[in-house]
């Protein structure tokens, strides 16, 4: 195993940069799931990433292949090394709070707590004052970073609703304002139609106080989210 570095800094307010695939070759080389838009900057020789426990790999060179980028890490030098790393989530520091407002990255702290409505013109034809629900958790487990749906009213039988995290469904996050729109596409959200949002204003003065409790439970007992799991994409795919 190759030797790591500890990074001196908390697993936070990271941007994710890629998730290690498998070795390729027998001389420590992996290729790599890139969630960045700059990966000639992320992967440049010298670059250094940190995966979830604080360990950090400094890039020893890159190269492409065929539409994939294949690194070498310093002290990774043979294939059992590099096939340790697979499935590894390595993450890098944002440069300024100017380069996440350009690259519309958000942490999982910007997330947790904001209102979920739809999106004007959505493929549901749902009203774009209605009100969904809210977002209590955020999921880096996957590919795609999944957002966890208090919804106002079960659907289905279901308090909750998966999201992911792109910008086809998710195109507007208005942290200021406390409002993230979804446009979520038919069968992702089945039983969600506008005869629920009067269902759900009948509910106002009853049911949503006590839901509004829960999600003021769920985001304390959450924290911020798991340090290690920031969402922020350095990505084209993040939601805008």
């Amino acid at each position: 195993m190759a030797h790591q570095q500890h990074a001196d800094d908390p697993q936070h307010d990271l941007l994710r940069v890629c998730r290690i695939g498998r070795a390729q070759g027998l001389r420590g080389e992996v290729t790599v799931q890139s969630f960045t838009s700059e990966p000639d900057i992320r992967f440049a020789p010298e670059s250094r990433l940190i995966d979830d426990d604080g360990n950090v790999l400094t890039v020893d060179s890159s190269r492409t292949f065929r539409n994939h980028w294949i690194l070498h890490f310093a002290g990774v030098n043979d294939r059992d090394a590099a096939e340790d790393l697979n499935g590894t989530v390595l993450f890098t520091h944002p440069d300024t709070a100017e380069q996440l407002a350009r690259e519309d990255a958000f942490y999982p702290r910007d997330l947790i707590g904001l209102t979920v409505i739809p999106a004007a013109g959505n493929s549901l034809g749902l009203p774009a004052d209605m009100t969904i629900g809210t977002v209590v958790d955020v999921s880096d487990a996957t590919a795609q970073a999944l957002l966890t749906i208090r919804l106002r009213k079960p659907v289905d039988g279901q308090r909750t609703a998966l999201v992911p995290f792109v910008e086809q469904i998710v195109p507007d996050v208005d942290t200021e304002a406390g409002i993230i729109t979804i446009d979520p596409p038919g069968g992702l959200m089945p039983g969600l139609s506008a005869d629920d949002d009067n269902d759900m204003d009948d509910d106002d003065n009853g049911t949503n106080d006590s839901m509004d409790d829960d999600v003021a439970t769920d985001a304390t007992n959450d924290g911020e989210a798991p340090e290690s799991a920031a969402i922020t994409d350095d990505a084209e795919d993040t939601a805008a």
